[in-house]
């Protein structure tokens, strides 16, 4: 290891519905094949989620340019204000990055989530996308609860 700091990618979104289905959301698999991991183009054709501690998922999205498997484990789940698991994405590389999301209700029926990506240095190249991405997969979840 040559000892860099992870880098960090931080997305926020505000959403209408409560922080326990915003929470929930993640964990299902009917909601989340609509909004995690998924793309335009592509067309989610594995969703599999173990939503426990220790538990994993593994999702694959069929692209024209091929399937792209994204696999995780659940390292903290405190329903409904905080999830934290593994991320990676096999094909690309053996590391994973950790996800940290917080969700906090405000007082109009709603909730914040902060997301928060901690990536090993070597994928410096790749933060504007990952930003991209996360921003993308939570306007998304947005209109999976819609």
């Amino acid at each position: 290891m040559n000892g860099e700091a992870p880098l960090e990618v931080k997305v926020r979104h505000r959403f209408a519905q409560p922080a326990e289905r915003v929470f929930d959301a993640w964990l299902d698999v009917r909601l989340a094949r609509r909004f995690l991991f998924s793309t335009d183009t592509g067309e989610m054709v594995r969703c599999d989620i173990d939503p426990r501690v220790g538990g994993r998922f593994v999702m694959t999205d069929r692209r024209p340019e091929g399937d792209v498997e994204h696999t995780g484990e659940f390292l903290v789940i405190d329903r409904p204000s905080r999830l934290v698991f593994t991320f990676g994405i096999p094909a690309a590389s053996p590391s994973v990055d950790i996800v940290t999301i917080e969700i906090t209700p405000d007082s109009g029926g709603g909730c914040t989530l902060e997301l928060r990506s901690e990536m090993k240095p070597e994928w410096k190249d790749y933060v504007d996308r990952a930003h991209e991405g996360w921003r993308l997969i939570l306007a998304n979840l947005g209109q999976a609860l819609a």
